[in-house]
C-alpha cells in the first residue's frame, strides 16, 4: 500500500456522516455561488457576522486540509513559487491560493468558488499577505483585523475558568473597543457589497447556538479525559470537531456536536475504546496531519499509544464559549484573546499544562510549534516532549517513515517508562 492510499479507521458514525454532509454542503454553496457572493475566512476570523448577514463562507484552513488530504499539497505549492509567491511560509493559509492558480482542473470536490470577500486576523506578515495576494489577484474585496496584545502586567493565568462568563473583567477594554470598532466597520461593507442585511438579532440567535454547540465540545472532552481506556482518539474527534466548528452557530453545527458527545457517551457506556489495550496516552501539539491521519493509529498496536487529544476538541471546549447581553462586544471577547489561547506563553502553556494533566497524557508531540514555554512547563511536570520541526502541509518538511522513527524512538525511550510508572501508581 502507498503511503498516499494510508487510511485512518473511523470508529464513530458521526464522523462518517459529519464528512458525507459537508460534501453535500460545499455542493449547495457551489450552486449558490452561481447567483450570490460568498465569502472566504480565515479560522479566526468572527464567522459569526458572515451567518448573521446570511452570507455563505467557507474556511481557508478547512479547504486546506481536504486539499492536503487529497494530496494536493505539493502542485499547490508549486504553483505558489511558479508564481513567484514564497512557498515556505504559511503554507497551511496558501495551500488555496496555490491550487486556484495551479488551475489543473483536479481540486477536490468540484473546486472552491471565487469568494467576493476575504477576510482574517493579521497575526503574522505572512498571514495578512496571503489574503491580501489572494484577493488581488481574483479582484475581491479584503478585510483585515489588527491583532492585539494586552499591555497589563497582571496576566490572567486560568483563563478557561473566567473567559466564558468573565470575559469583561478578564480582557483589556482597549482591544475590545477596537474589535467592535472593526466588526461594526466588517458589516458595513459585507451589507454594501455583498448585498446582505446583518442583524443584531439573528446574531443574538447565531451566539445562543454556538454557546449550546460549544458546551457539547466541552462534554465530549471531558468525557474522553476522564475515560481510561479512551472512548476514541483524535482521528474521530479532530476532523468532527474541525468541520462543524466552521458550522458555528447555527442547528447544522450544534446538531453535529451533539450527536457527537452522544455518540462518544454510549462508547463510554458500553466500555467501548479506541485501543483495549491501552498503555499510553498521548498529545499531538499543533495542527492536524491531514494527508496522513493513519499516522495516528500507527503507534496503538506495538505500543498501546493512543493520541487522546489535539487543540481542535480541547480549544472549542474552552476557548469559544461566551456569554453576554451586547451580541457584538460578545462576539469581540470570542476573537481577542485567540492569539493568547494558542500562542502566549503565559496563556498556552498553563492552558497545555491543564490539559495534559485532565487527560492524563503519559507524552506530547509537537509539529510545527512555537511551543518552548509549553514544553518547558510540561516536562517539568514530568510529561516528556517531543518536538519536530516540520509543517503540517508541506510533504517536504517531513516523512512518515521519518516520524515513525522518531516517535517510536520517544516513545521506547522517554514515554513508556512514564507511563508504566503511572500505570502503577494508579495514575
Amino acid at each position: 500500500m502507498s503511503e498516499a492510499s494510508r487510511r485512518s479507521t473511523k470508529v464513530l458514525a458521526v464522523t462518517t456522516d459529519l464528512n458525507r454532509r459537508q460534501r453535500e454542503w460545499f455542493a449547495e454553496v457551489r450552486e449558490r455561488a452561481a447567483e450570490r457572493p460568498i465569502a472566504l475566512v480565515n479560522a479566526d476570523a468572527p464567522h459569526e457576522v458572515f451567518r448573521a448577514a446570511g452570507v455563505d463562507y467557507v474556511v481557508v484552513q478547512w479547504w486546506s486540509s481536504l486539499l492536503s488530504a487529497k494530496q494536493r499539497a505539493s502542485a499547490s505549492l508549486s504553483a505558489l513559487r511558479e508564481r513567484g509567491y514564497p512557498d515556505d511560509d504559511e503554507q497551511y493559509s496558501a495551500l488555496g491560493l496555490g491550487e486556484m492558480l495551479a488551475g489543473a482542473g483536479e481540486e477536490p470536490w468540484g473546486g472552491l468558488p471565487r469568494p467576493a470577500m476575504l477576510s482574517g486576523v493579521v497575526t503574522t506578515d505572512g498571514s495578512a499577505r496571503v489574503l491580501e495576494a489572494w484577493a488581488q489577484e481574483i479582484g475581491a474585496t479584503c478585510f483585515l483585523f489588527e491583532s492585539t496584545v494586552d499591555p497589563r502586567l497582571d496576566v490572567e493565568r486560568r483563563w478557561w475558568d473566567r473567559l466564558a462568563h468573565d470575559w469583561p473583567l478578564v480582557l483589556d477594554p482597549d482591544r475590545l473597543d477596537l474589535m467592535v470598532a472593526e466588526l461594526e466597520e466588517l458589516i458595513g461593507i459585507v451589507d454594501r457589497r455583498l448585498g446582505a442585511d446583518f442583524s443584531v438579532d439573528r446574531l443574538a440567535e447565531v451566539m445562543a447556538l454556538a454557546n449550546e454547540q460549544l458546551e457539547y465540545y466541552r462534554r465530549t472532552r471531558d468525557l474522553i479525559a476522564t475515560s481510561v481506556p479512551a472512548p476514541v482518539s483524535v482521528v474521530d474527534t479532530m476532523p468532527a470537531t474541525m468541520v462543524s466548528q466552521w458550522h458555528r452557530g447555527s442547528s447544522v453545527g450544534r446538531d453535529a456536536a451533539k450527536a457527537l458527545y452522544e455518540e462518544v457517551r454510549a462508547r463510554v457506556e458500553a466500555g467501548q475504546s479506541a485501543c483495549a489495550d491501552e498503555q499510553i496516552r498521548l498529545m499531538w501539539l499543533g495542527r492536524g496531519l491531514w494527508s496522513d491521519m493513519a499516522l495516528y493509529q500507527h503507534f496503538e498496536t506495538e505500543f498501546g499509544a493512543v493520541f487522546v487529544w489535539s487543540m481542535y476538541l480541547s480549544l472549542a471546549a474552552d476557548g469559544y464559549l461566551r456569554y453576554g447581553d451586547d451580541p457584538l462586544r460578545t462576539l469581540a471577547s470570542r476573537f481577542v484573546p485567540m492569539i493568547e489561547i494558542l500562542r502566549m506563553p503565559t496563556w498556552s502553556s498553563a492552558w497545555h499544562d491543564k490539559e495534559a494533566q485532565l487527560h492524563q497524557i503519559d507524552g506530547v508531540i509537537s509539529l510545527g510549534e512555537e511551543d518552548y514555554f509549553s514544553a518547558r512547563a510540561l516536562e517539568a511536570r514530568g510529561i516528556p516532549v517531543l518536538r519536530i520541526g516540520a509543517t503540517n502541509v508541506d510533504p517536504r518538511t517531513w516523512s512518515r517513515r521519518g516520524l515513525i522513527e522518531q516517535i517510536s524512538r520517544f516513545l521506547d525511550d522517554r514515554v513508556a517508562p512514564v507511563a508504566a510508572r503511572r500505570r502503577e501508581s494508579g495514575r
